[in-house]
């Protein structure tokens, strides 16, 4: 297939990206991340103390949760949990994007406190889940800060930037940050959460139909990584504009 995709994208390139923090009042921390026609809002959120399987243990805790808007897709859906249960796909989705975040931070410089991540898709067209790890990094980052400056913290918090992109294999070719279309027609979809330095936190990735090899498989890592380290110059920027002192809160 050609290089350039249908929205005029190289295969290379990620989707138009905009992160903007600050839109809601009363977390500690918040974001809109606009990855494409993919949009989600992202807070967080500092509880003090922790659930009781880290009580004693002066360890934080980071954890998140993920719900689609009813007008998120083209037909409205029914709002997921108001029978007080969760789908596979949402609790899945949860967890990869607490396990992402939580490895980007000290817990035992957190203490023992725990910061909330609410993801809520305003609008889907792919990517959902890497965008709300990718904007929720920042919104975490927000709410470190606060703590900070409100002396309850020190540095020694955060030890790398962490975001996630999609990549497809599709045509033969590797397309980075893949459109709802993109991802239904691919012959490989691939989700990675990484860190800045290409560290993988982790891979969630299925070949439909025929396997894909090794060297697929190392190309779609490859042009994934190169997406991470993109995506996180974008979130320093926005933590930047943020007014957040991000050295202040790096580890070592």
């Amino acid at each position: 297939m050609s290089q350039t995709r249908s929205d005029g994208r190289g295969a290379a390139a990620l989707r138009k990206i905009s992160i903007e923090t600050g839109l809601q009042a009363n977390p500690e921390g918040s974001v809109l991340i606009r990855a494409g026609n993919t949009h989600v809002l992202v807070s967080a959120s500092v509880e003090e103390g922790v659930k009781d399987f880290l009580a004693g243990s002066g360890r934080g805790w980071v954890t998140a949760e993920y719900a689609m808007h009813p007008r998120a897709n083209p037909r409205r859906q029914r709002r997921e949990g108001r029978d007080g249960k969760l789908g596979g796909r949402t609790q899945e989705i949860q967890r990869l994007i607490g396990r992402g975040l939580r490895a980007a931070v000290n817990l035992k410089a957190l203490g023992e406190r725990t910061i909330h991540i609410d993801c809520d898709v305003l609008t889907a067209d792919g990517g959902t889940r890497t965008a709300s790890v990718t904007g929720g990094y920042v919104a975490l980052l927000m709410a470190l800060d606060s703590l900070r400056r409100r002396g309850l913290i020190g540095g020694g918090l955060v030890r790398e930037p962490v975001a996630a992109v999609s990549v497809g294999l599709l045509g033969g070719v590797a397309l980075l940050d893949l459109c709802y279309e993109e991802d239904r027609d691919a012959q490989v979809d691939l989700n990675l959460v990484a860190t800045r330095s290409g560290q993988i936190i982790e891979v969630q990735g299925t070949a439909e139909g025929e396997p894909m090899s090794r060297s697929e498989h190392d190309a779609l890592l490859d042009r994934a990584l190169e997406g991470v380290r993109e995506l996180t110059e974008l979130q320093a920027q926005a933590l930047e504009r943020a007014e957040v002192d991000v050295s202040r809160l790096l580890a070592g």
